[in-house]
């Protein structure tokens, strides 16, 4: 399965990533989004997004585990993974560019951009993969 997740790069860009090695991906408190997170398996490839200023898929990650309960969520409710970085985009793709081809009309990206963690179908992962060049 493909996935993409979002985050800030002033917290954690994709270069943090590449010089960690492998992070908990943890806090996500959106039900939609926890429902994809507990979806996941070990070794699933996933788009790394910055959000903010940024708003492009910038690299390619990987699943390092199955999800597993957020240590940080007292509740014991919410799941975590661990994420490993595999590289990173020749390009970032832009949101723009994502809105701009109509590939991408049902991407989740596009009608619900708010959504941190969401799923990437087959056609969506080469097309941005294509655009990265």
């Amino acid at each position: 399965m493909n996935w993409l997740i979002k985050e800030e790069p002033t917290h954690y860009s994709f270069d943090d990533l590449v010089r960690d090695g492998r992070t908990a991906w943890t806090g996500v408190r959106n039900p939609l989004a926890q429902k994809h997170l507990q979806s996941m398996r070990k070794g699933d490839r996933i788009f790394y997004y910055h959000t903010g200023d940024v708003k492009a898929v910038v690299g390619i990650a990987k699943a390092a585990s199955a999800p597993y309960p957020d240590p940080a969520d007292k509740t014991g409710k919410l799941y975590a993974i661990e994420v490993a970085p595999v590289k990173k985009l020749k390009s970032a793709v832009t949101l723009a560019a994502i809105k701009a081809d109509r590939t991408f009309a049902s991407f989740p990206l596009v009608r619900i951009s708010r959504l941190s963690v969401m799923p990437v179908t087959d056609d969506e992962w080469r097309r941005i993969e294509e655009m990265a060049g």
